[in-house]
């Protein structure tokens, strides 16, 4: 949510109350895992501005015979390259099921995202997310990588 500086240069002003994102998402598990694509919707705020934006999302993906759905609450930093255009490091956890098939199972991760938004328009933008996910710290750690994108809504 980038902040827009006034004609005095000297106060700036939130342009959202919230973040809607709604898009695709890809799923390429690292130990064997196959590729899978999905659909992903999160909300975003900014309780620190400049500092600290925080992501709460759900994705649904299916994975041989199964329904993949992870959930994830990532704390952001933000960084304006332009007037227009946003990037962001993200770090947080992520909580996954797999459903179905031959039982259901469930995950907790850590994951780490970077986030780039592009705002053509004052509440209309899109971005692009790519993300790494580590469930546990061994060698045969669940490990893999993703990728988000799709269409901003941004709340007045």
């Amino acid at each position: 949510m980038l902040a827009s500086s006034r004609a005095s240069g000297q106060t700036t002003e939130r342009d959202h109350v919230a973040v809607i994102e709604v898009g695709g998402a890809g799923d390429w598990g690292l130990n064997g895992g196959a590729a899978a694509i999905g659909a992903t919707v999160a909300a975003e705020v900014t309780p620190v501005e400049h500092w600290l934006e925080l992501e709460a999302g759900v994705t649904a993906v299916p994975t041989r015979g199964r329904q993949q759905v992870s959930a994830d609450f990532l704390f952001k930093k933000p960084f304006p390259l332009l007037p227009t255009v946003e990037f962001m490091a993200g770090l947080g956890p992520e909580l996954t099921w797999k459903l179905g098939g031959a039982g259901n199972a469930r995950s907790v991760a850590t994951e780490v995202a970077l986030d780039l938004m592009i705002w053509p328009r004052k509440n209309i933008g899109c971005y692009v997310e790519p993300s790494y996910s580590l469930a546990g710290f061994s060698a045969r750690s669940d490990r893999s990588v993703g990728v988000t994108a799709g269409l901003l809504i941004g709340l007045p």
